[in-house]
């Protein structure tokens, strides 16, 4: 690489227009404002590193999910440069976090390839969080920018020597944007396992840390995607012992793309094939599988003809040659066309020809000097076309008896009088007791009900014909009306929502189970498109005594919620001088106490330098700190109240060694000063001005005595906000009533009606599928045939298992 390639300077960041509109229509960069679009904001980040690693200047990623809500993510790339812009005159970091179309990945002699947004991934992150903080280790100086909802709050400075070199951003991903308001660990874990194993063989090591939990991972895997396919196909029967592995650098046109391909074959009947466009996940698929699809096809055509192994009946279709086939496809590309903002699906028009090409050689050299690898594959393709053959004649033979007919329906389904898919609902009921219950109390117009019986099929460990010959199948397949396999139409179902109704015990689980097996292996398409729901029956009855009055409530923390309600009535806060809240006030009194508990959560258990208590008690006219730095030798503690009193601080003792945080250069027991920064402040700031507003003094929220709880006759001292809602919660028990249910059959029509069917009050969950590997991986190994795996997996998740007896 030349010395002019190596250069990421000022000079690379390419500035088109500024930052508009991404926060009043956020959609359009990041997919939606939900849990998808909420995680989108870190992977912006985290790709933004491994670009840096893809460039061949990082080898190491470490994440880290604060407690706070907000995320850090760390690499030892090259760092963000901090010299003036050319034409803006501002350092081009800040141009980078607050313009659209700043990034360097404009400029090819930067990255050759990369995954980030192509320059808006990372202001579209900036302008969708709270705040962000960025620090860049670069030329032996650590610089630090902040920023507040896309505008820079904070100029850059230095604050000290460093030897390390890269960039660290930490943000918190803005709740007047997103309706939730945290990182879900399996979810990034997962995101992150997924890019470790693609860039495996590169040197790549991502860290994972969870400070709320500190739950801790590492993810490196130097043998790549040969690792990926092996742990994709745990608890899978392989047919091919060795994974197939192969990689082509090629050029086009003048540009250089990089394809890899990583495959085996399962003794299964389903296909797993995961692309990736320079590192994104496509998927929704892309030019480059259909042209890994058409390569494999046309390879494994060759090689059936030049080994003769076709004795009789037709070729085998594409279908055939990738059934029990799991793979995944990568490419890298420059300049990648994706279809929406958010990658899922490749367009660039030559990666099909590309891939296509490579497959065709890499596969067909392996199969020349592998036969036998190649036979068997090839007698695997010949039974799965002999299955869909077996299948089409058991499909034809059900049909002709009506089973599978549009047109007919089956005995035991209620159908509803409304025709319309788009708002119709057919309820799939385990057993003909609470099936019973169900079509008495549903609402005609639109519901339909269909009691299945028992525990149907596990569709994982049989073929298609035996799949079709299971009555309930058969059953589910008739009422849906939307065909089967090939004929398999999703718009033609004749349901809007297929919700799951079945027992909160270990049966009912099954039974649910079982179901979703059914829909992800047979009739994927009805989750993707939203349609599959499951039924929550409520856990409680909760009836206040001495009244006819009642609710329904799903789950402990709601639960919680009520008791804690009740616990208001009729009770009184004393606060030191005297001062009574009751009522209205002490319901506002409550919420800002409870604000203030969640706000200093992550203090609890000294575990930052400070406890909650002492938090609150060294706040000042000028508020709660924003920093502690801790003198590791005399453990004395020194306080600050803004940004500009710590930079000095470090800056005056800029050879000293900082621990700053888990992802620190320095260990802790190196570490001269222990650096610690409290993001939570605003938070608690804003609980303090509520419940100062209140007539509470905020010097006195430590709560050192002199706080008193009343209900009738009762009077008792609370220590602090969390015990005040405790003693609240067991009032709240003292007045009511609480049934707990362990099953449909328990409630009669009425009562399954208002709690579980009634949309103006029922609670439903979407089936999503998020993660298809993982899914497949889940399916596979709690349903399949090998045990080994799932007892391992049980082993391992015990002591998660809550037991009632």
């Amino acid at each position: 690489m030349s010395e002019k390639k190596n250069e990421y300077s000022a000079g690379s960041i390419q500035f088109l227009k500024d930052l508009e509109g991404v926060r009043m229509r956020p959609a359009m960069y990041i997919g939606d404002t939900s849990f998808g679009g909420f995680h989108h904001l870190l992977w912006e980040i985290v790709d933004n590193a491994v670009d840096e690693a893809l460039a061949g200047h990082c080898d190491v990623v470490h994440v880290t999910l604060n407690e706070d809500g907000s995320a850090t993510v760390t690499d030892n790339g090259r760092g963000i440069p901090v010299d003036i812009h050319p034409e803006e005159g501002i350092p081009a970091v800040e141009l980078v976090m607050t313009k659209l179309h700043a990034g360097g990945k404009f400029d090819s002699e930067s990255y050759a390839v990369s995954g980030g947004l192509h320059g808006v991934g990372i202001s579209v992150v900036n302008a969708l969080t709270e705040w962000t903080e960025v620090e860049v280790f670069k030329h032996n100086q650590i610089h630090k920018l902040g920023f507040s909802r896309g505008l820079c709050t904070k100029k850059m400075e230095v604050l000290g020597k460093t030897e390390r070199q890269g960039t660290r951003v930490t943000f918190r991903p803005d709740r007047e944007i997103f309706d939730v308001d945290s990182f879900d660990w399996d979810t990034v874990r997962g995101r992150l396992r997924e890019m470790a194993y693609l860039m495996g063989t590169s040197g790549l090591r991502i860290e994972l840390e969870d400070a709320r939990s500190e739950q801790k991972e590492i993810f490196h895997y130097p043998e790549g995607m040969v690792a990926y396919i092996r742990d994709l196909t745990e608890g899978k029967e392989r047919i091919t012992s060795e994974v197939v592995h192969f990689m082509s650098d090629t050029d086009y046109e003048g540009k250089k793309y990089s394809v890899e391909v990583a495959l085996c074959y399962a003794n299964d009947w389903h296909e797993g094939i995961f692309s990736f466009a320079n590192n994104i996940r496509t998927a929704d698929g892309g030019t480059h599988l259909a042209g890994f699809r058409s390569g494999m096809t046309r390879t494994l055509n060759t090689f059936l003809k030049d080994q003769k192994l076709l004795k009789k009946g037709e070729i085998p279709n594409g279908d055939d040659y990738r059934s029990g086939l799991y793979a995944v496809v990568s490419i890298k590309i420059p300049d990648p066309q994706f279809v929406g903002q958010t990658k899922g699906k490749l367009g660039s028009r030559e990666a099909a020809s590309i891939v296509e090409t490579v497959v065709n050689d890499k596969l067909g050299t392996y199969f020349e000097e592998n036969p036998s690898v190649g036979k068997l594959i090839i007698r695997k393709a010949l039974l799965a076309r002999d299955a869909r053959d077996a299948a089409r004649k058991q499909r034809d033979l059900v049909r002709r008896k009506g089973a599978l007919s549009s047109g007919s329906l089956p005995g035991k389904l209620a159908d509803c009088q409304q025709r319309n898919n788009t708002t119709t609902e057919l309820y799939l009921v385990e057993g003909d007791s609470a099936g019973g219950s169900a079509k008495t109390g549903r609402d005609r117009r639109f519901q339909a009900i269909l009691p299945l019986r028992g525990k149907i099929l596990n569709v994982e460990k049989h073929t298609a014909s035996k799949i079709l010959a299971n009555n309930e199948i058969q059953t589910i397949i008739q009422a849906l009306g939307a065909g089967y396999a090939d004929d398999f139409d999703v718009e033609k179902c004749r349901y809007g929502k297929i919700i799951i109704m079945t027992d909160a015990d270990v049966d009912g689980s099954h039974i649910r189970t079982l179901i979703m097996t059914f829909f992800f292996r047979q009739m994927r398409e009805l989750i993707e498109t939203g349609r599959i729901y499951v039924a929550c029956p409520p856990l409680f009855r909760v009836q206040k005594k001495g009244s006819k009055a009642f609710k329904y409530i799903h789950d402990e923390s709601e639960l919680n919620k009520s008791v804690l309600g009740q616990g208001l009535d009729h009770t009184k806060l004393i606060v030191p001088g005297g001062k009574i809240f009751e009522g209205e006030e002490l319901q506002n009194a409550v919420a800002a106490l409870q604000l203030l508990d969640r706000s200093m959560f992550a203090l609890r258990g000294n575990r930052r330098g400070v406890t909650p208590e002492d938090y609150v008690a060294m706040g000042t006219v000028d508020g709660t700190p924003t920093h502690m730095v801790l003198e590791a030798s005399s453990k004395q503690k020194n306080w600050f109240y803004n940004e500009t009193d710590w930079s000095a601080f470090v800056a005056e003792r800029s050879d000293a060694k900082f621990w700053d945080g888990p992802d620190s250069a320095i260990l802790k027991d190196d570490a001269d000063f222990l650096s610690f920064t409290y993001h939570e402040r605003d938070d608690v700031e804003k609980a303090l001005g509520q419940i100062q507003a209140l007539g509470i003094p905020r010097n006195e929220v430590d709560w050192a005595g002199g706080f008193r709880m009343s209900s009738g006759k009762e009077e008792r001292e609370t220590m602090n906000p969390a015990h005040l809602l405790k003693l609240l919660r067991e009032l709240g028990m003292k007045t009511i009533e609480v049934q707990r249910y362990k099953g449909l059959g328990e409630m009669n029509p009425d009562q399954l009606w208002e709690s579980t069917m009634n949309p103006d009050t029922r609670l439903l969950k979407r089936v999503i599928l998020e993660d298809e590997f993982e899914a497949d991986r889940i399916f596979s190994m709690l349903m399949g045939d090998e045990t080994e795996p799932r007892r391992k997996y049980i082993e391992e998740h015990a002591h998660e298992v809550h037991i009632e007896v």
